[in-house]
């Protein structure tokens, strides 16, 4: 094997843990404070690539001129979009559930099913694409022989801001420092006077902000569709699990570690096998480490 293809391969990988961390960071903070099993986060993420569709398709027709930098409008506007989605969500569905893992499956399992029609619906069940910026256009060339697509290097750069900020968010605000404590403790922490309920409600609101953001990156690299969401919900859940549901350091360094896997094995046998052995991998490892990679210790 060359360096070229060597290199080539990883930037694969690295493209590939991009959007597996923009879903999984929404996941894995929902799933660590409330333990809700949000099947429906494919569904945010769709919802954010067709607000960006909307976007692109709003500039194609009443400002051409600034096609150029229409991402940096649509990127906020589907964070926007879902970030309201899902508060009024959660206000309106989710908060019934808490506490019951198997019914909040269960529900939001149909609420994704209810998503998908309305997506069929309002959109058309036909794939739908943006027209990209003209910078985004062909490969950075470093040395001959190796291009890395610019799309992809923008979507490296935009993954790599938002983690930044959620991890600053998380760690380095008064709000955060809430999210931390009603994580390891609702029960303290709700007596201590933080209002658990809105904690909930804008930290659920943030994970599918995340969602619409990766929907918004998936939408530079394929088109969308109704079931796009299906393409990397239960990767992300992997993801989730094996690096363990309350560890944000985990969930990046599993999804870069599963990624580069799968690139890896896709280079080296079929796709349905290359999956396959990194579901047997998971559960393996699991067997041996049922709280995940990197889960968070506790007195309890």
């Amino acid at each position: 094997m060359g360096f070229d293809i060597a290199v080539m391969q990883i930037f694969n990988g690295v493209s590939l843990f991009t959007i597996l961390l923009l879903m999984a960071l929404g996941l894995a903070i929902v799933f660590g404070l409330m333990g809700v099993i949000n099947m429906a986060h494919g569904e945010l993420m769709a919802l954010g690539a067709y607000m960006t569709y909307l976007a692109a398709r709003f500039f194609e027709h009443f400002a051409p001129a600034w096609m150029d930098v229409y991402l940096f409008a649509a990127i906020p506007f589907a964070f926007v979009v879902t970030f309201g989605f899902g508060y009024v969500l959660e206000r309106g569905f989710i908060r019934f559930f808490y506490n019951r893992p198997l019914d909040t499956l269960l529900a939001t399992w149909g609420l994704s099913l209810m998503l998908q029609q309305a997506y069929r619906s309002i959109f058309g069940a036909q794939e739908v694409s943006v027209t990209l910026p003209s910078w985004l256009a062909g490969a950075w060339e470093p040395v001959a022989g190796i291009q890395l697509p610019l799309t992809r290097l923008f979507i490296v750069g935009l993954t790599a801001v938002v983690a930044t900020v959620v991890y600053g968010l998380l760690y380095r605000t008064r709000w955060g420092l809430k999210v931390r404590a009603v994580t390891q403790n609702r029960a303290m922490a709700g007596a201590a006077g933080i209002d658990t309920e809105r904690v909930d409600a804008l930290t659920f609101a943030l994970g599918s902000g995340l969602a619409g953001i990766a929907g918004c990156a998936f939408t530079m690299i394929g088109s969308t569709n109704p079931g796009t969401g299906q393409l990397y919900i239960v990767d992300s859940f992997i993801v989730v699990v094996f690096g363990g549901v309350q560890s944000l350091l985990g969930t990046a360094i599993s999804g870069f570690a599963i990624a580069q896997t799968q690139t890896w094995l896709e280079f080296l046998m079929s796709g349905s096998m290359a999956k396959a052995s990194i579901l047997l991998l998971v559960i393996v490892v699991l067997y041996f480490r049922p709280n995940g990679l990197f889960a968070v210790r506790s007195r309890s």
